[in-house]
């Protein structure tokens, strides 16, 4: 397979996607928990921005999306942070380093807006971990889901961070995934915080 082109997601390929993510979800249980309506599942939180990889014959093989995370009520002016969610690759495009291309997509938009960008992963999520690592991502903390696995067991989180760089400055912030990890997301309810990328 050529390597498939990543765009910009439209509403046309919304079902496109649903079907992509059905195949992730029984290749490697992504999502943990299969969300009631998966069209709803891709659109919610509303995304600032979303990608899909299509292959030549224009179906969806991969996608990702990014949300904006507001500031605090009554907090302290924050950074502009936003989440990296529901990205997954199908078993068949696997090898060709499109989790990589989604995420470096997601990192563009990120730093042409002077933002921060965090994500959360089930702490079994090894492959993928070992792929934000490998970009740059840095784990900044865990900890426990406020949804349950299928089986009502509780599923640990790692959370990490990719601080958009700034001249002069490399430093992650940990504040930011504490923030993040202390909020309630409409993302979490149905376990979509780890991702399929192997």
């Amino acid at each position: 397979m050529n390597r498939p082109a990543v765009r910009r997601r439209r509403a046309t390929d919304l079902d496109g996607c649903v079907a992509a993510l059905a195949e992730v979800h029984r290749a490697d249980g992504y999502p943990l928990n299969w969300p009631a309506d998966p069209h709803r599942w891709l659109r919610e939180p509303h995304p600032a921005r979303a990608w899909v990889a299509v292959d030549a014959d224009a179906a969806v093989v991969g996608h990702v999306a990014v949300h904006r995370i507001p500031d605090q009520v009554g907090g302290p002016p924050g950074r502009s942070t936003a989440e990296v969610a529901r990205l997954f690759v199908v078993p068949k495009a696997r090898g060709l380093a499109l989790g990589g291309a989604l995420l470096d997509r997601a990192r563009r938009w990120a730093d042409t807006r002077r933002t921060d960008l965090v994500l959360e992963l089930a702490a079994d999520g090894t492959a993928a971990a070992a792929l934000y690592e490998r970009a740059g991502w840095q784990c900044v903390g865990t900890s426990t889901a406020p949804w349950a696995a299928p089986d009502g067991s509780p599923v640990s989180l790692r959370h990490y961070t990719l601080r958009h760089r700034a001249p002069g400055s490399d430093v992650a912030p940990a504040s930011i995934a504490r923030r993040r990890a202390s909020r309630p997301a409409a993302s979490r309810s149905s376990g979509g915080s780890s991702t399929s990328i192997s």
